[in-house]
């Protein structure tokens, strides 16, 4: 379990295909700031852009560790198949304050970013959630974003094309501090980020939907 609070910035240095078909995930390898992989142990969960990854192994001294991913993760997420930053949590320690909101880092669904730009000392943050995650979206609600918790400042519903739904667009704002201490300040129009709702969200969706079949 995770807060959506990110802990530090790490950056994918290599990557190692774990098969030669397209069954097989890859091993990565994170370096992370000096320091960060002091209190973490073998097979303990860190988030990668908002993904639960176990560590495989650590070189402390180096500030590296490794993860194993699969072909199905790969397949569900962005941003993790290529060298480049990303923004990694610790897991949740019983003790720890709950300064976001409570992220299980299961990605729900890959959006894309439809605008970012800077509005007054902060930054206005748009993205496209894809229609399956559209009735989970509410103003003021949670939502994570590549890991980082935010709030949804606006939901736009978009008109269906036919039989499917684009989905919705929600605003977010950043503030500097998110922008500076985040892999967010990477992002521009057209990038995609991986998308976790509010777990209350689920379960509300799931009894209303119980309720219903009830009645």
């Amino acid at each position: 379990m995770f807060t959506g609070i990110i802990t530090g910035m790490g950056r994918i240095v290599a990557i190692h295909r774990l098969g030669s078909s397209s069954h097989h995930g890859n091993r990565l390898t994170i370096e992370t700031p000096a320091g960060y992989l002091d209190d973490v142990g073998l097979g303990d969960s860190i988030a990668l852009n908002g993904a639960c990854m176990t560590a495989t192994s650590l070189d402390q001294p180096s500030n590296q560790f490794t993860i194993d991913i699969s072909a199905e993760s790969l397949d569900k997420t962005c941003g993790l198949d290529a060298p480049g930053i990303v923004n990694l949590e610790k897991a949740l320690r019983a003790h720890d304050r709950l300064g976001g909101h409570m992220v299980s880092g299961h990605v729900d669904g890959i959006g894309r970013v439809t605008h970012f730009a800077q509005v007054g000392e902060s930054w206005e943050l748009r993205i496209l959630a894809p229609s399956s995650l559209a009735k989970y979206l509410a103003y003021k609600g949670s939502i994570t974003v590549n890991g980082v918790s935010l709030t949804v400042n606006r939901v736009t519903d978009l008109p269906s094309h036919g039989e499917s739904a684009p989905g919705c667009e929600v605003s977010i704002n950043l503030i500097p501090h998110t922008v500076q201490n985040t892999a967010l300040g990477q992002l521009g129009s057209g990038s995609l980020v991986n998308l976790e709702i509010d777990l209350i969200a689920r379960y509300v969706e799931r009894m209303l939907g119980n309720s219903l079949l009830q009645q």
